[in-house]
């Protein structure tokens, strides 16, 4: 067979949807606005049409029909535009010749683009079914996934639960994957993912423990984000462990966290003057959100100890913030806690110290695998 007949033979070649393609370089050939909104992980978007001309095509589509709309996308997609797109795509597949290209349902888009890379030179596979089939595939692993023994890490604010979690072989970090820590005061300076992409990471990380998995005591929604129906109804029937610590070692705890990392973030990413102003914000923002549950004398008390420690902050004593969390600890989220703890009880198999905790949760991992 000559060359160009290879070229031909391949330059329409469908692959099924599998969750093992996720091994391959993925080209993403959707609108930006579809990439944002949900991706396979590791795909880079590179789109056939940028957000605009997806929804001139879309309308075009919906009044007129396919013909007139794909007559529309060549028109719109012409010339240079057409010409920089494909120098990205051959950019893209010489840095990985083996990639897979896909758009929303395997259709239109992800067809003229496979064929224009094959007229020059780049024969390249396509999923069949797209997006929409992977997205199938993800979630019926999701569910498979969602059944293996699970160890819950319980206990008050600040007793470092999520760095138990990472510190075992079987911990699957919900924040962390959320880009959240969970509490009015957990938001990441950086955007979190959307809800897609958080259950997607989430289940290759089931996928990589498939025997058993610990995970943080968490409520269902972590920030904006919703912990999976299947996932969150194991979570609900799982036993725990409890860590219990004292105030003093979990005021220096959130104090790292909220303080230090969150302050030193800001600062890294958007300099020392919007860096501090951001951090504020945030901070500020955060106890205000609170205010309708603190009460106002309460809230007015507690901003008025948070900007005196800004202030003494900016003068090097980042411990002047325990006046605010201290009281914020004690008066607000440990009450609710132990409130929830009455509430809604779960089996126990220990209650101790962090360290006591870490032991118990690494002899459950090893009668797991047994």
């Amino acid at each position: 067979m000559k060359d160009d007949d290879k070229s031909r033979a391949t330059s329409h070649e469908l692959i099924d949807a599998d969750l093992a393609l996720l091994q391959r370089p993925l080209i993403d050939v959707r609108a930006p606005i579809e990439f944002a909104a949900g991706a396979l992980p590791g795909a880079i978007n590179l789109p056939l049409m940028d957000d605009d001309e997806r929804r001139e095509v879309g309308i075009r589509y919906k009044h007129a029909g396919q013909a007139s709309a794909v007559e529309l996308g060549n028109r719109l997609v012409s010339g240079e535009s057409r010409e920089a797109r494909l120098v990205a795509w051959e950019q893209a597949i010489k840095a990985a010749p083996d990639s897979v290209i896909y758009c929303f349902r395997g259709g239109m888009r992800s067809k003229i683009s496979q064929q224009w890379l094959a007229e020059r030179g780049y024969p390249l596979p396509r999923i069949r079914g797209g997006w929409k089939a992977m997205r199938t595939r993800f979630i019926e692993t999701l569910e498979a996934h969602s059944q293996a023994p699970l160890l819950l890490v319980a206990g008050l604010t600040g007793c470092a639960k999520t760095a138990l979690v990472n510190s075992l072989d079987s911990g699957v970090d919900l924040e962390g994957h959320a880009r959240h820590k969970g509490s009015a005061f957990g938001q990441h300076p950086l955007a979190g993912p959307s809800q897609i992409d958080f259950e997607h990471g989430l289940t290759l990380d089931l996928m990589r423990l498939p025997h058993a998995r610990v995970v943080e005591d968490e409520s269902q929604r972590i920030g904006r984000l919703a912990i999976p129906a299947t996932f969150w109804q194991v979570m609900k029937a799982a036993p725990c462990i409890r860590v219990e610590m004292p105030l003093e070692w979990r005021l220096e705890q959130i104090r790292k966290d909220y303080i230090e990392d969150l302050s030193a973030i800001y600062h890294r990413d958007y300099g020392p003057h919007l860096g501090e102003v951001l951090f504020r914000k945030q901070l500020s923002g955060a106890l205000k959100r609170l205010g309708k549950r603190l009460g106002g004398e309460r809230l007015a008390r507690l901003t008025e100890a948070q900007q005196r420690a800004f202030v003494a902050q900016r003068h090097g004593n980042v411990q002047a913030h325990e006046a605010w969390l201290a009281p914020l600890l004690q008066e607000y989220y440990d009450p609710m806690y132990r409130h929830q703890i009455e509430h809604q009880p779960r089996p126990t198999l220990h209650v101790g110290d962090w360290d006591s905790c870490l032991a118990v949760a690494r002899q459950w991992e090893r009668e797991q695998a047994g």
